[in-house]
C-alpha cells in the first residue's frame, strides 16, 4: 500500500517557475471532530496511530488526556474537542491519535492530537483557501489558518502553532519533566 504521506509529483527542484502565483496545491490531512471537518498540513504530521488509553497525568488542563509511550518517548495527547472548549471526545473504534511535530523555543516537540476519525489526504490549492472568518466559527479565530473549499464544502484548516501554543508547550514540558 502506498504511503499516503509521501508527496507525489515533481520535487521542488523540478517545478516550473512559470506557474502563475506558484499555486501548487498543498497537501492536508483531513479529520473529523464532533461532525465537523478539519485539516492540517501534512508537513506537521509524523504518523497516525490507533487510539490507546493514555496514562493520565495529575493536575493537567482538561484538554490534555495524558501521555503515551511512543517508541520510548513520552508524548502528550491533546483531546482536540476539549481544546476547542467542547465536551471531551467520546472514544469510538475510529478514534485515533495523530502525532504532529510543532516547534517550541527549545526545538521540535511531538504531540498527539486525538481526533474522532481521520478522513483523507487532500490537495488544496491556495486559490481555494479563504481567510478565517472573524465570527461564526465554533472555535477561536486564531486557531484557524483558513477555510479550504473542498467539493462544495468548507474544511477548517488549523493553525497548529496557535492551537498548540508555545506557552502551553512550556507547561506540557514542565509537567512531563515532573513525571520523568
Amino acid at each position: 500500500m502506498p504511503d499516503p504521506f509521501m508527496k507525489s509529483g515533481p520535487s521542488s527542484e523540478t517545478l516550473d517557475d512559470d506557474i502563475p502565483g506558484g499555486d501548487e496545491p498543498a497537501q492536508y490531512l483531513t479529520f473529523s471532530l464532533n461532525g465537523e471537518m478539519f485539516a492540517v498540513t501534512i508537513d506537521h504530521i509524523k504518523e497516525i496511530i490507533e487510539f490507546g488509553q493514555p496514562t493520565e497525568v495529575p493536575m493537567m488542563p482538561g484538554f490534555i488526556r495524558g501521555v503515551i509511550n511512543l517508541r520510548g518517548a513520552v508524548v502528550p495527547v491533546i483531546d482536540m474537542n476539549a481544546r476547542f472548549g467542547r465536551a471531551a471526545s467520546a472514544i469510538s473504534r475510529r478514534s485515533c491519535i495523530v502525532i504532529v511535530e510543532v516547534q517550541a523555543e527549545d526545538g521540535a516537540q511531538d504531540i498527539g492530537i486525538m481526533v474522532d476519525a481521520v478522513s483523507a489526504v487532500l490537495d488544496i490549492p491556495d486559490a481555494d483557501i479563504e481567510p478565517p472568518p472573524s465570527f461564526g466559527a465554533r472555535i477561536r479565530a486564531e486557531f484557524l489558518q483558513g477555510m479550504g473549499k473542498v467539493g462544495g464544502r468548507f474544511v477548517m484548516i488549523l493553525n497548529l502553532a496557535q492551537v498548540l501554543s508555545v506557552d502551553e508547550l512550556a507547561h506540557l514540558g514542565e509537567a512531563l519533566g515532573a513525571t520523568a
